[in-house]
Protein backbone atom coordinates (compact mmCIF):
# COMPACT_ATOMS: atom_id res chain seq x y z
CA UNK A 1 0.00 0.00 0.00
CA UNK A 2 1.17 3.53 -0.80
CA UNK A 3 1.73 6.30 1.90
CA UNK A 4 -0.62 9.51 1.63
CA UNK A 5 1.53 11.43 -0.16
CA UNK A 6 2.32 8.76 -2.59
CA UNK A 7 -1.34 8.37 -3.46
CA UNK A 8 -3.17 10.32 -5.84
CA UNK A 9 -6.32 12.04 -4.88
CA UNK A 10 -9.37 13.09 -7.33
CA UNK A 11 -9.11 16.58 -7.78
CA UNK A 12 -11.93 19.04 -6.37
CA UNK A 13 -14.16 21.01 -8.45
CA UNK A 14 -12.09 24.08 -7.84
CA UNK A 15 -8.64 22.84 -8.98
CA UNK A 16 -10.48 21.17 -11.86
CA UNK A 17 -12.13 24.25 -13.27
CA UNK A 18 -9.13 26.41 -12.43
CA UNK A 19 -6.79 24.43 -14.45
CA UNK A 20 -8.49 24.51 -17.49
CA UNK A 21 -7.24 28.46 -18.08
CA UNK A 22 -3.77 27.05 -17.91
CA UNK A 23 -1.76 27.98 -20.72
CA UNK A 24 -0.53 24.70 -23.16
CA UNK A 25 3.16 24.09 -21.80
CA UNK A 26 5.47 24.25 -24.55
CA UNK A 27 9.05 24.42 -23.52
CA UNK A 28 11.94 22.91 -25.43
CA UNK A 29 12.98 20.89 -22.25
CA UNK A 30 15.60 18.18 -23.60
CA UNK A 31 18.61 20.94 -21.92
CA UNK A 32 16.17 21.11 -18.85
CA UNK A 33 15.07 17.49 -18.30
CA UNK A 34 19.60 17.46 -18.06
CA UNK A 35 19.66 19.54 -15.23
CA UNK A 36 16.88 18.17 -13.48
CA UNK A 37 14.07 21.24 -13.96
CA UNK A 38 11.98 22.59 -16.57
CA UNK A 39 8.47 20.07 -17.30
CA UNK A 40 9.25 16.44 -17.33
CA UNK A 41 8.29 15.33 -20.83
CA UNK A 42 6.15 12.06 -21.72
CA UNK A 43 5.98 10.55 -24.86
CA UNK A 44 2.25 9.62 -25.75
CA UNK A 45 1.67 7.77 -28.90
CA UNK A 46 -1.98 5.83 -29.72
CA UNK A 47 -4.29 5.73 -32.74
CA UNK A 48 -5.24 8.95 -32.65
CA UNK A 49 -6.38 8.38 -36.69
CA UNK A 50 -7.59 5.68 -36.99
CA UNK A 51 -9.63 5.21 -33.70
CA UNK A 52 -10.45 9.16 -33.13
CA UNK A 53 -13.54 8.33 -31.55
CA UNK A 54 -11.54 6.43 -28.46
CA UNK A 55 -8.39 8.61 -28.66
CA UNK A 56 -9.29 12.28 -29.34
CA UNK A 57 -11.60 12.24 -26.03
CA UNK A 58 -8.41 9.96 -24.34
CA UNK A 59 -5.88 12.71 -25.02
CA UNK A 60 -8.56 15.46 -24.53
CA UNK A 61 -8.84 14.38 -20.59
CA UNK A 62 -4.95 13.90 -20.43
CA UNK A 63 -4.61 17.61 -21.30
CA UNK A 64 -7.26 18.00 -18.24
CA UNK A 65 -5.74 16.09 -16.03
CA UNK A 66 -1.64 17.12 -17.15
CA UNK A 67 -3.42 21.16 -16.65
CA UNK A 68 -4.84 20.25 -13.41
CA UNK A 69 -1.54 18.99 -12.11
CA UNK A 70 0.51 22.05 -12.90
CA UNK A 71 -2.01 24.17 -11.60
CA UNK A 72 -1.77 22.25 -8.20
CA UNK A 73 1.68 22.98 -8.08
CA UNK A 74 3.58 19.89 -10.82
CA UNK A 75 5.40 17.10 -9.37
CA UNK A 76 6.05 18.44 -6.01
CA UNK A 77 8.87 15.67 -5.18
CA UNK A 78 10.73 16.84 -8.02
CA UNK A 79 10.95 20.69 -6.85
CA UNK A 80 7.47 21.42 -8.08
CA UNK A 81 8.41 20.62 -12.12
CA UNK A 82 5.48 20.72 -14.28
CA UNK A 83 4.79 17.83 -16.51
CA UNK A 84 4.18 18.36 -20.51
CA UNK A 85 2.81 14.91 -22.54
CA UNK A 86 3.98 15.23 -26.48
CA UNK A 87 1.50 13.39 -28.37
CA UNK A 88 2.08 11.73 -31.35
CA UNK A 89 0.08 9.44 -33.77
CA UNK A 90 1.58 5.86 -33.20
CA UNK A 91 0.22 4.82 -36.98
CA UNK A 92 -2.13 1.93 -35.91
CA UNK A 93 0.94 -0.53 -37.30
CA UNK A 94 3.44 -1.96 -35.53
CA UNK A 95 6.10 -1.00 -37.64
CA UNK A 96 4.81 2.88 -37.33
CA UNK A 97 4.14 2.36 -33.84
CA UNK A 98 7.89 1.77 -32.91
CA UNK A 99 9.28 4.19 -35.23
CA UNK A 100 7.61 6.54 -33.70
CA UNK A 101 8.50 5.37 -30.22
CA UNK A 102 12.25 6.03 -30.81
CA UNK A 103 11.45 9.09 -31.95
CA UNK A 104 9.70 10.20 -28.84
CA UNK A 105 12.74 8.89 -26.74
CA UNK A 106 15.54 10.24 -29.00
CA UNK A 107 14.07 13.28 -30.60
CA UNK A 108 11.47 14.52 -28.11
CA UNK A 109 13.20 13.36 -25.05
CA UNK A 110 10.67 11.93 -23.05
CA UNK A 111 11.45 10.54 -19.52
CA UNK A 112 9.05 7.53 -21.08
CA UNK A 113 6.27 6.13 -23.18
CA UNK A 114 2.88 5.63 -22.35
CA UNK A 115 -0.23 4.89 -24.77
CA UNK A 116 -1.14 2.81 -28.09
CA UNK A 117 -4.49 1.60 -28.63
CA UNK A 118 -4.38 -1.86 -31.44
CA UNK A 119 -3.34 -5.01 -29.49
CA UNK A 120 -0.64 -5.59 -32.06
CA UNK A 121 0.65 -2.44 -31.33
CA UNK A 122 0.62 -2.43 -27.98
CA UNK A 123 2.55 -5.52 -27.87
CA UNK A 124 5.29 -4.10 -30.10
CA UNK A 125 6.08 -1.24 -28.23
CA UNK A 126 6.03 -3.36 -25.28
CA UNK A 127 9.05 -5.38 -26.83
CA UNK A 128 10.49 -2.26 -28.11
CA UNK A 129 10.72 -0.64 -24.13
CA UNK A 130 12.07 -4.10 -23.13
CA UNK A 131 14.93 -4.08 -26.10
CA UNK A 132 15.51 -0.21 -25.13
CA UNK A 133 15.51 -0.62 -21.51
CA UNK A 134 12.97 2.07 -21.12
CA UNK A 135 9.35 2.50 -19.42
CA UNK A 136 6.10 1.68 -21.26
CA UNK A 137 2.63 2.26 -19.26
CA UNK A 138 0.55 0.67 -21.76
CA UNK A 139 -3.20 2.23 -21.37
CA UNK A 140 -5.90 1.09 -23.48
CA UNK A 141 -4.20 -2.13 -25.66
CA UNK A 142 -6.41 -5.36 -24.12
CA UNK A 143 -3.98 -8.01 -25.05
CA UNK A 144 -3.34 -10.43 -22.23
CA UNK A 145 -0.24 -11.72 -23.25
CA UNK A 146 1.38 -7.89 -22.75
CA UNK A 147 1.14 -8.56 -18.89
CA UNK A 148 2.00 -12.54 -19.39
CA UNK A 149 3.73 -14.53 -22.01
CA UNK A 150 5.41 -10.98 -23.53
CA UNK A 151 5.17 -9.54 -20.35
CA UNK A 152 8.23 -7.78 -19.12
CA UNK A 153 9.82 -5.68 -16.65
CA UNK A 154 9.62 -2.19 -18.34
CA UNK A 155 5.84 -2.54 -19.38
CA UNK A 156 2.52 -1.97 -17.19
CA UNK A 157 -0.93 -2.13 -18.47
CA UNK A 158 -4.10 0.07 -17.21
CA UNK A 159 -6.88 -0.64 -18.48
CA UNK A 160 -8.36 -4.42 -17.79
CA UNK A 161 -7.17 -7.08 -20.00
CA UNK A 162 -9.26 -9.51 -22.10
CA UNK A 163 -9.47 -11.97 -19.61
CA UNK A 164 -10.59 -9.89 -16.61
CA UNK A 165 -13.15 -8.24 -19.16
CA UNK A 166 -14.32 -11.76 -20.31
CA UNK A 167 -14.65 -13.22 -16.89
CA UNK A 168 -16.91 -10.27 -15.82
CA UNK A 169 -19.12 -11.07 -18.60
CA UNK A 170 -19.19 -14.97 -18.14
CA UNK A 171 -19.84 -13.97 -14.63
CA UNK A 172 -22.93 -11.96 -15.41
CA UNK A 173 -24.27 -14.60 -18.24
CA UNK A 174 -23.43 -17.90 -16.48
CA UNK A 175 -26.43 -18.73 -14.66
CA UNK A 176 -28.99 -17.42 -17.86
CA UNK A 177 -29.63 -21.35 -18.31
CA UNK A 178 -27.99 -20.62 -21.99
CA UNK A 179 -25.23 -23.72 -23.03
CA UNK A 180 -25.02 -23.48 -26.75
CA UNK A 181 -22.91 -20.04 -28.23
CA UNK A 182 -21.69 -18.49 -31.38
CA UNK A 183 -18.95 -16.42 -31.24
CA UNK A 184 -17.81 -13.41 -33.43
CA UNK A 185 -15.13 -11.44 -33.34
CA UNK A 186 -12.05 -9.52 -35.22
CA UNK A 187 -9.69 -11.47 -36.48
CA UNK A 188 -6.52 -10.32 -34.50
CA UNK A 189 -4.90 -11.05 -31.20
CA UNK A 190 -7.41 -9.24 -29.76
CA UNK A 191 -10.63 -10.95 -30.83
CA UNK A 192 -9.06 -14.24 -30.91
CA UNK A 193 -7.68 -14.34 -27.54
CA UNK A 194 -11.36 -12.88 -26.39
CA UNK A 195 -12.86 -15.88 -28.05
CA UNK A 196 -10.52 -18.20 -26.33
CA UNK A 197 -10.98 -16.85 -23.14
CA UNK A 198 -14.94 -16.92 -23.08
CA UNK A 199 -14.29 -20.63 -24.17
CA UNK A 200 -12.18 -21.61 -21.25
CA UNK A 201 -14.61 -19.62 -19.08
CA UNK A 202 -17.82 -20.93 -19.74
CA UNK A 203 -16.72 -24.36 -20.07
CA UNK A 204 -15.39 -24.10 -15.98
CA UNK A 205 -18.87 -22.30 -15.27
CA UNK A 206 -21.50 -24.19 -17.06
CA UNK A 207 -21.69 -27.66 -17.72
CA UNK A 208 -22.87 -28.60 -20.59
CA UNK A 209 -22.04 -25.30 -22.54
CA UNK A 210 -20.82 -26.12 -26.21
CA UNK A 211 -19.32 -23.62 -28.92
CA UNK A 212 -21.69 -23.95 -32.38
CA UNK A 213 -20.32 -21.78 -34.63
CA UNK A 214 -17.75 -18.98 -35.26
CA UNK A 215 -17.13 -16.00 -37.13
CA UNK A 216 -13.85 -13.86 -37.57
CA UNK A 217 -14.14 -11.17 -39.91
CA UNK A 218 -11.31 -8.86 -40.74
CA UNK A 219 -10.96 -6.14 -38.47
CA UNK A 220 -12.77 -3.27 -39.97
CA UNK A 221 -13.61 -4.95 -42.96
CA UNK A 222 -17.01 -7.01 -41.30
CA UNK A 223 -19.28 -8.24 -44.24
CA UNK A 224 -22.19 -7.58 -42.23
CA UNK A 225 -24.41 -9.34 -44.31
CA UNK A 226 -22.82 -12.33 -44.79
CA UNK A 227 -21.53 -12.51 -41.19
CA UNK A 228 -24.99 -12.20 -39.66
CA UNK A 229 -26.37 -14.96 -42.43
CA UNK A 230 -23.94 -17.14 -41.36
CA UNK A 231 -24.62 -17.00 -37.38
CA UNK A 232 -28.40 -17.45 -38.16
CA UNK A 233 -27.74 -20.94 -39.50
CA UNK A 234 -25.94 -21.52 -36.14
CA UNK A 235 -28.72 -22.60 -34.05
CA UNK A 236 -27.12 -20.81 -30.92
CA UNK A 237 -29.17 -19.43 -28.14
CA UNK A 238 -26.44 -17.03 -26.86
CA UNK A 239 -24.25 -14.91 -29.11
CA UNK A 240 -20.73 -13.64 -27.90
CA UNK A 241 -20.07 -10.65 -29.28
CA UNK A 242 -16.14 -9.06 -29.42
CA UNK A 243 -16.69 -6.56 -32.33
CA UNK A 244 -16.03 -2.59 -32.16
CA UNK A 245 -15.97 0.77 -33.99
CA UNK A 246 -17.30 0.35 -37.27
CA UNK A 247 -18.03 -3.03 -37.62
CA UNK A 248 -20.19 -2.97 -34.43
CA UNK A 249 -22.82 -0.55 -36.11
CA UNK A 250 -22.36 -2.31 -39.35
CA UNK A 251 -23.07 -5.70 -37.54
CA UNK A 252 -26.03 -4.42 -35.30
CA UNK A 253 -28.01 -2.57 -38.28
CA UNK A 254 -27.91 -5.91 -40.28
CA UNK A 255 -28.01 -8.17 -37.15
CA UNK A 256 -31.94 -5.78 -35.76
CA UNK A 257 -32.85 -6.06 -39.81
CA UNK A 258 -32.58 -9.70 -39.88
CA UNK A 259 -33.89 -10.27 -36.57
CA UNK A 260 -30.35 -11.98 -35.10
CA UNK A 261 -30.56 -10.96 -31.38
CA UNK A 262 -34.02 -11.52 -30.67
CA UNK A 263 -35.03 -14.50 -28.19
CA UNK A 264 -31.04 -15.06 -27.87
CA UNK A 265 -28.30 -14.21 -24.50
CA UNK A 266 -25.71 -11.64 -26.09
CA UNK A 267 -22.61 -10.87 -24.08
CA UNK A 268 -20.60 -8.03 -25.60
CA UNK A 269 -17.36 -6.65 -24.64
CA UNK A 270 -16.94 -2.76 -24.89
CA UNK A 271 -20.63 -1.65 -26.35
CA UNK A 272 -21.00 -0.27 -23.52
CA UNK A 273 -18.65 2.39 -23.68
CA UNK A 274 -20.04 5.50 -24.87
CA UNK A 275 -17.34 5.46 -28.32
CA UNK A 276 -19.58 3.11 -29.88
CA UNK A 277 -23.05 3.62 -28.40
CA UNK A 278 -23.26 6.71 -29.36
CA UNK A 279 -23.18 5.60 -33.24
CA UNK A 280 -25.83 3.19 -32.43
CA UNK A 281 -28.36 5.61 -31.47
CA UNK A 282 -32.02 4.37 -31.72
CA UNK A 283 -30.41 0.67 -33.10
CA UNK A 284 -29.31 0.26 -29.79
CA UNK A 285 -30.10 -2.92 -29.09
CA UNK A 286 -31.35 -3.94 -25.71
CA UNK A 287 -30.88 -6.28 -23.36
CA UNK A 288 -27.17 -7.00 -24.08
CA UNK A 289 -25.15 -8.00 -21.30
CA UNK A 290 -22.52 -5.78 -21.63
CA UNK A 291 -19.49 -3.37 -20.57
CA UNK A 292 -19.41 0.26 -20.56
CA UNK A 293 -18.86 3.56 -19.32
CA UNK A 294 -22.68 4.81 -17.95
CA UNK A 295 -20.58 8.05 -17.10
CA UNK A 296 -24.20 10.03 -16.67
CA UNK A 297 -24.94 7.35 -13.44
CA UNK A 298 -21.47 7.35 -11.49
CA UNK A 299 -21.42 9.84 -8.85
CA UNK A 300 -18.58 8.24 -6.66
CA UNK A 301 -14.87 9.23 -6.19
CA UNK A 302 -14.77 12.80 -7.48
CA UNK A 303 -16.16 11.50 -10.65
CA UNK A 304 -19.19 14.09 -11.33
CA UNK A 305 -16.65 17.19 -10.68
CA UNK A 306 -14.14 15.33 -13.16
CA UNK A 307 -17.49 15.06 -15.70
CA UNK A 308 -18.15 19.01 -14.87
CA UNK A 309 -14.74 19.79 -16.00
CA UNK A 310 -14.63 17.80 -19.10
CA UNK A 311 -18.04 19.17 -20.07
CA UNK A 312 -17.05 22.97 -19.61
CA UNK A 313 -13.52 22.61 -21.18
CA UNK A 314 -14.35 20.53 -24.10
CA UNK A 315 -18.28 21.34 -24.30
CA UNK A 316 -18.76 17.15 -24.71
CA UNK A 317 -19.91 14.65 -22.99
CA UNK A 318 -16.87 12.12 -21.86
CA UNK A 319 -15.89 8.71 -23.27
CA UNK A 320 -14.27 5.56 -22.05
CA UNK A 321 -11.22 6.74 -23.54
CA UNK A 322 -11.91 10.17 -21.36
CA UNK A 323 -11.49 8.24 -17.85
CA UNK A 324 -9.09 6.32 -18.75
CA UNK A 325 -6.90 9.69 -19.99
CA UNK A 326 -8.05 11.52 -16.52
CA UNK A 327 -6.54 8.08 -14.40
CA UNK A 328 -3.73 7.78 -16.28
CA UNK A 329 -2.31 11.35 -15.64
CA UNK A 330 -3.12 10.64 -12.30
CA UNK A 331 -0.80 7.33 -11.95
CA UNK A 332 1.53 8.96 -13.74
CA UNK A 333 1.67 11.91 -11.13
CA UNK A 334 1.45 9.24 -7.96
CA UNK A 335 4.67 7.43 -9.64
CA UNK A 336 7.09 10.49 -10.23
CA UNK A 337 5.79 11.44 -6.87
CA UNK A 338 6.65 8.42 -5.27
CA UNK A 339 9.91 7.89 -7.43
CA UNK A 340 11.41 11.10 -6.75
CA UNK A 341 13.22 10.81 -10.05
CA UNK A 342 12.36 10.76 -13.84
CA UNK A 343 15.30 7.36 -13.80
CA UNK A 344 13.83 4.26 -15.71
CA UNK A 345 14.41 2.04 -12.80
CA UNK A 346 13.10 4.26 -9.89
CA UNK A 347 10.31 4.65 -11.87
CA UNK A 348 9.45 0.77 -12.11
CA UNK A 349 10.22 0.55 -8.07
CA UNK A 350 7.41 3.66 -7.72
CA UNK A 351 5.22 1.31 -9.69
CA UNK A 352 5.02 -1.88 -8.86
CA UNK A 353 2.18 -2.15 -5.70
CA UNK A 354 1.37 1.89 -6.42
CA UNK A 355 -2.30 2.51 -5.15
CA UNK A 356 -3.74 5.39 -6.65
CA UNK A 357 -6.99 7.00 -5.62
CA UNK A 358 -8.97 7.64 -8.89
CA UNK A 359 -12.28 8.79 -9.94
CA UNK A 360 -13.35 5.04 -10.46
CA UNK A 361 -12.02 4.49 -6.64
CA UNK A 362 -8.28 2.72 -5.90
CA UNK A 363 -6.27 1.52 -8.36
CA UNK A 364 -3.33 -0.45 -7.72
CA UNK A 365 -0.57 -2.08 -9.76
CA UNK A 366 0.32 -5.31 -9.04
CA UNK A 367 3.90 -6.02 -8.72
CA UNK A 368 4.12 -10.08 -9.75
CA UNK A 369 2.46 -9.15 -13.57
CA UNK A 370 2.29 -5.28 -13.90
CA UNK A 371 -1.37 -5.40 -14.52
CA UNK A 372 -3.48 -2.75 -13.15
CA UNK A 373 -7.14 -3.49 -10.85
CA UNK A 374 -8.65 -0.76 -12.72
CA UNK A 375 -12.24 -2.20 -13.11
CA UNK A 376 -15.12 -1.82 -15.48
CA UNK A 377 -18.99 -1.07 -15.31
CA UNK A 378 -21.27 -4.61 -16.16
CA UNK A 379 -24.91 -4.01 -17.55
CA UNK A 380 -27.64 -4.30 -20.44
CA UNK A 381 -27.89 -2.14 -22.99
CA UNK A 382 -31.02 -0.10 -22.92
CA UNK A 383 -32.91 2.95 -25.27
CA UNK A 384 -33.39 5.90 -23.44
CA UNK A 385 -35.10 8.07 -26.11
CA UNK A 386 -33.32 7.66 -29.65
CA UNK A 387 -30.20 7.26 -28.14
CA UNK A 388 -28.79 4.32 -26.22
CA UNK A 389 -27.48 4.03 -22.46
CA UNK A 390 -27.02 1.42 -19.69
CA UNK A 391 -29.51 -0.12 -17.06
CA UNK A 392 -28.89 -2.44 -13.77
CA UNK A 393 -24.98 -1.26 -13.88
CA UNK A 394 -22.48 -2.09 -11.29
CA UNK A 395 -18.67 -1.36 -11.35
CA UNK A 396 -16.78 -4.95 -11.60
CA UNK A 397 -13.50 -4.27 -8.84
CA UNK A 398 -10.24 -5.58 -11.80
CA UNK A 399 -8.80 -7.23 -8.59
CA UNK A 400 -11.61 -9.47 -8.23
CA UNK A 401 -11.15 -10.62 -11.91
CA UNK A 402 -7.10 -11.24 -12.40
CA UNK A 403 -4.98 -14.04 -13.54
CA UNK A 404 -4.65 -16.80 -10.90
CA UNK A 405 -0.94 -15.43 -9.60
CA UNK A 406 0.32 -19.27 -10.06
CA UNK A 407 -0.92 -18.81 -13.42
CA UNK A 408 1.06 -15.69 -14.04
CA UNK A 409 4.00 -17.26 -12.88
CA UNK A 410 3.91 -20.12 -14.63
CA UNK A 411 3.55 -17.65 -18.47
CA UNK A 412 5.66 -15.27 -17.71
CA UNK A 413 8.91 -18.27 -16.96
CA UNK A 414 7.81 -19.49 -20.42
Amino acid sequence: MSTRDETFRPLSRRTLLGGLAAAPLGFSASRAIAQGSGPIRIGELNSYGRMAAFAVPYRNAMQLAQDAVNKAGGIKALGGRPIEIVFRDDGSTPGDATRVAEELLTRENVAFLCGTFLSNVGLAVADFANQRKALFLATEPLTDALTMGSGNRYTFRVRPNTYMQTRMLVDAVKDSGVKRWAIVAPNYEYGQSAAANFKRLMAAAVPGFEVVGEQFPALGKVDAGATVGALSQMKADGLFNVLFGADLTAFVREGNTRGLFEKRKVASLLTGEPEYMIPLGDETPEGWVTTGYPWETIDTHGHKEFVAAYRARFNDTPRLGSLLGYVVVGMIRDMLEKAKSTETEAMIAALEGLTSQTIAGPVTMRALDHQSTLGAWIGETALNGRQGTMKKVRYADGADYMFPEAEVKAARKA
